[in-house]
């Protein structure tokens, strides 16, 4: 229905859209539902007596600094703190390389702002992370799609891409979201040498790159670009690298950080001091609070062994109940796996009756920047207790199969 307001919105709200799956998510929120559906974190894990104590300390010993107004360049002792912790993955860098933002969707957004142009292309894995497809619309970006499979972006079709000349590139090489799977060090190689060759710069954005559960631990994308380049005591190569405390302390906080060289970092500041001036002290403090001092080090671990039993209940379950035909992926940390079933099925079209099972998901179609993903489907295994994780996905495999017996799969 058309509003008196309706002329007056600038033209880049036509590409505002709620994220769909933020709509679904309000089936999954009911009570009775059990939800494979959000990306969230467990709340058994949250430390919460630890920031109890940490807003009782900080409030008594520095509280007219906490409720201050503080600097867009961020609190400089956990600045410190991220770049000793970032260095322990060989990522050296340096205070001037580190901006904290308000979780890393703003990261996403403040990218936008200083980097696209209406009609920019970027290329992105297919599927990809729904919420950078939705920051950069916003700006006017078109999306290049690049093909996945068992081992992440498949690089051997990326040159072809690159000569359409895209703004940069954005990849997700741990546990992505939402497939799960992993770029392998190879790939990594090959994505780097392409976009150096190119001249095309790279999006590294990493929330679950310490959420492994086996395996060795792979370099940053940004590792292997700076060994690739000389450096001085600052880092100033042809990567971007997001990272986040929203899956390792608590998603409420809304406290990410980017790492980029200091001219980027400088710009990213200007337009963050139009978009919110700069992160929340308190919070910023706060965390500092309760990270420093190892604690971090040590939750980690508790997330890690938690999760590790939850994604190994799901995949026992899926291997127990799903009909043949359909398949996943089996990743090594992070949140989510990624289910395909045939093409004769919908994954939206039975997304109302998985939620009358009091079960919900996310249909991949989402994911897709250009379309496509009908037949597929994210899980997430990290916010589910391993008795509803069974208990849902036997209600998910009865709707699949039932649909699977209609269309005659």
């Amino acid at each position: 229905m058309q509003t008196l307001w309706d002329h007056r919105y600038a033209q880049r709200t036509q590409q505002m859209k709620s994220s769909a799956i933020r709509e679904l998510l309000k089936f999954a929120e009911r009570p009775d539902v059990i939800s494979f559906a959000g990306g969230m974190p467990a709340p058994e894990v949250f430390p919460i007596k630890e920031f109890k104590e940490a807003c009782i300390k900080v409030l008594a010993e520095n509280g007219a600094a906490c409720l201050q107004y503080g600097s867009t360049d961020g609190y400089m002792p956990l600045k410190e703190m991220i770049a000793r912790h970032s260095a322990r993955y060989g990522i050296t860098v340096t205070v001037d390389n580190i901006l904290p933002t308000s979780g890393s969707q703003q990261a996403l957004d403040l990218l936008g702002r200083i980097f696209i142009n209406p009609g920019d292309r970027i290329l992105v894995e297919s599927p990809t992370y729904v919420g950078a497809l939705q920051a950069w619309r916003t700006y006017g970006a078109e999306f290049i799609p690049v093909p996945f499979d068992e081992d992440g972006m498949i690089t051997d079709e990326l040159e072809a891409r690159l000569r359409a000349g895209p703004k940069f590139i954005y990849v997700l090489p741990n546990f992505q979201n939402p497939t799960g799977v992993t770029l392998s060090y190879e790939r990594r190689l090959k994505l780097i040498e392409l976009a150096d060759r190119y001249g095309v710069p790279i999006i590294e954005d990493d929330p679950y790159g310490q959420l492994r559960y086996e395996g060795e631990n792979l370099p940053a994308i940004e590792v292997l670009d700076s060994q690739t380049r000389l450096q001085g005591t600052c880092y100033s190569g042809n990567v971007i690298y997001l990272s986040t405390f929203s899956k390792t302390l608590a998603p409420g906080i809304r406290l990410a950080w980017v790492v980029a060289p200091p001219e980027i970092i400088n710009k990213l500041s200007l337009a963050k001091q139009g978009a919110d001036l700069h992160t929340s002290t308190f919070n910023q403090i706060v965390v500092y609070e309760v990270a420093k001092g190892g604690f971090l080090d040590e939750h980690v671990k508790l997330i890690r062994k938690t999760y590790k039993e939850r994604l190994d209940v799901m995949i026992d379950t899926l291997e127990e109940h799903m009909p043949e035909g359909i398949k996943w992926t089996k990743p090594k940390g992070g949140l989510f796996l990624w289910l395909t079933t045939p093409e004769s099925l919908d994954c939206q079209d039975f997304f109302e009756d998985a939620v009358k099972e009091k079960v919900a998901f996310v249909p991949g179609t989402s994911f897709f920047a250009e379309g496509g993903g009908h037949n597929t489907m994210r899980l997430n295994f990290s916010n589910a207790t391993p008795e509803k994780i069974n208990e849902g996905i036997g209600r998910l495999a009865k709707v699949i199969k039932q649909h699977l017996t209609k269309s005659g799969g």
